[in-house]
């Protein structure tokens, strides 16, 4: 390695700004010299990782595109059972009209046989 050291100002244990960015670019030099070296197993690594990328993004898709489909189910089941719920509230409430219509009707002709002097008890 080619470290620069500045004369006269080190306290002789601890490194110089010099000497500290001398070790840099070295480092630097040193890693692009690698990268370019190595550039064809960086593009098989990065060729792998799209591939690993494709796959996981294609899964969660899947995934996400299932989850919509069987929301929309759910959808149109909760619309089908809403409208279903409705029908009956609305046959239910004229079920119970009708029934109160005829009570009102028993009732009224039970109090006018009463009030038929001659009619006969139900005791008779």
């Amino acid at each position: 390695m080619n470290f620069a050291k500045q004369r006269g100002t080190g306290d002789g244990d601890k490194p110089t700004e010099v000497e500290i960015e001398g070790n840099i670019r070295e480092l630097v030099r040193r890693d692009a010299t690698a990268l370019r070296q190595g550039n064809g197993e960086n593009e098989v690594a990065a060729n792998s990782l799209s591939s690993l990328l494709r796959r996981v993004s294609g899964n969660s898709a899947r995934e996400i595109d299932n989850l919509i489909t069987e929301l929309k189910t759910l959808r149109d089941k909760l619309a089908a059972d809403g409208t279903r719920v409705e029908r009956d509230i609305i046959e239910y409430a004229a079920l119970s009209q009708s029934v109160s219509q005829l009570t009102k009707i028993i009732s009224d002709g039970v109090t006018q046989v009463k009030k038929v002097p001659d009619a006969p008890s139900i005791s008779d």
